[in-house]
């Protein structure tokens, strides 16, 4: 499953090896030169894409942990729901008991 390097790759290395090349050098050393650095230059990039994925994968993850930890403090932050419905109703019979006991002494 070995995959096949870029023209691009090959013309890069190529282009190195003869930068590189020694005069006494036959064709057949730089051709193996340039082969190696191709290898090089593949090695390097799979790397570079495994590197790319592992910090998006602890992106995706710090994100996730940040996300919970808002929805968290957001869930502590709100009262129960029994609370909030009870305390209108109280405090609405609470005044009108007050009111009609002012009227009642008022009254006497």
């Amino acid at each position: 499953m070995a995959k096949s390097i870029s023209q691009e790759n090959q013309a890069e290395a190529m282009k190195m090896a003869k930068a590189t090349q020694k005069p006494s050098q036959t064709k057949e050393q730089t051709k193996l030169i340039a082969q190696g650095i191709e290898k090089g230059i593949a090695e390097y990039k799979k790397l570079q894409k495994a590197k790319a994925r592992g910090a998006d994968k602890q992106r995706k993850q710090n994100l996730k942990a940040k996300n919970q930890l808002n929805h968290d403090v957001v869930e502590q932050q709100q009262p129960p729901q029994s609370q909030k419905s009870y305390l209108p109703w109280v405090l609405l019979i609470a005044s009108w008991v007050g009111f009609i006991a002012s009227h009642v002494l008022q009254a006497n």
